[in-house]
């Protein structure tokens, strides 16, 4: 935005620290004036010279001999006021905006796009650095977006293209092979083209839980919870997987579809890194003072802390990928994760010591009355 050319702020604080000064002073000398030369007799009566008693030759000063002798030092005194206002205004404006003139050059630095800059501004707690610091926290929090959004875009890129060339190939095959059963191919191509429409649809939810663009309901955990199970339900009982739902009414507020789509993923999951006989998975609801609690445990292989921390990542399947007809798209848990921030809660993975995973997604409670 074009805008007309100003005085400075450094300029302005110099101005108001002199004009301050100098009116200060102009104060102390009127009160000097009112309540001290007023009190001077305009005429001062003298003895005449050689009268008796007289010590010899007087000079008693009266108001305008006073006048005569304040009025020009006065002046000196005010233009002293003056200088030393402007010159002291000067240089004390310029040290207290120096804290400012470090945020605007991180700010225009930022702008350009570099985010890895810091002020890391010295000194003691006050307003100044108290901006540094919630600045340097903000550049902190773009930067780590950022770096997630590239990398993210770097595997969506890489998996959106495998199978984009495994068609391609097939597409290859068959044209240099008439012959080749059409069936297969067919059959083929299919698997791979719902293979890429899911993970596109997985790409849009995540994104549209990261913009947190839908409308918020009151909805029950424990329902949602159990939808789940009855939609999973017939995944479970072919993986050999026993499925247990419990709990208390949860009631919270948000995207039912949403929510729903977090404990589909949650529970689908927990039921394919199972065991691969006679797994388990137990899914639970609770109640908080201010939140409502979605658990889901599953038993499986021991999984260490450190790649525990990372399957919440895009495209991260735990250990190993998993290659079957269920076995998801690598966003499930990121997804969940996205889903829970939305709704402002949090994800909390940790790993079970008899192996599998215990996963608990806490919520806003919402009271009976709605609130």
């Amino acid at each position: 935005m074009d805008r007309a050319p100003g005085l400075s702020v450094r300029l302005k604080l110099t101005l108001s620290y002199a004009g301050s000064i100098v009116f200060a002073g102009a104060l102390l000398l009127a009160v000097v004036w009112v309540f001290l030369l007023r009190y001077v007799p305009e005429v001062i009566a003298a003895p005449p010279r050689g009268a008796p008693g007289s010590p010899g030759p007087m000079i008693i000063p009266d108001r305008a001999d006073l006048q005569r002798a304040f009025v020009p030092k006065a002046a000196l005194v005010m233009v002293f006021l003056l200088i030393f206002g402007l010159v002291g205004g000067w240089f004390l404006a310029g040290s207290m905006l120096a804290p400012l003139t470090r945020i605007t050059n991180a700010t225009r630095m930022a702008a350009n796009g570099s985010l890895s800059h810091r002020i890391q501004l010295e000194g003691r707690e006050d307003e100044f650095r108290e901006l540094a610091d919630a600045f340097d926290t903000m550049l902190a929090r773009l930067e780590a977006h950022d770096a997630e959004q590239r990398r993210f875009a770097a595997n969506a890129s890489h998996e959106l293209r495998t199978p984009l060339a495994i068609t391609q190939t097939l597409l290859d095959v068959a044209r240099n092979d008439p012959n080749r059963d059409i069936g297969a191919l067919v059959d083929r191509l299919r698997f791979v083209n719902t293979r890429a429409i899911d993970l596109t649809e997985a790409l849009l939810l995540l994104s549209r839980a990261n913009q947190r663009s839908f409308t918020r309901d009151h909805v029950d955990l424990s329902l949602i919870a159990e939808e789940a199970t009855e939609t999973l339900l017939p995944l479970a009982e072919k993986r050999g997987v026993t499925v247990e739902t419990t709990g208390d009414i949860a009631p919270t507020t948000g995207s039912h579809a949403l929510l729903l789509q977090m404990t589909t993923n949650l529970l689908h999951n927990a039921i394919v890194h199972n065991l691969p006989e006679q797994g388990t998975v137990r899914v639970t609801t609770s109640v908080h003072p201010m939140t409502v609690v979605l658990a889901v445990e599953n038993t499986g292989p021991k999984l260490s802390p450190q790649v525990v921390s990372t399957i919440v990542e895009p495209f991260q399947r735990g250990t190993q990928r998993v290659h079957s007809d269920h076995a998801g798209v690598g966003l499930g848990l990121a997804i969940v994760k996205s889903i829970a921030q939305a709704h402002y809660g949090t994800l909390i993975i940790t790993p079970r010591a008899d192996g599998g995973l215990r996963v608990t997604v806490d919520l806003p409670a919402t009271r009976a009355d709605g609130s």
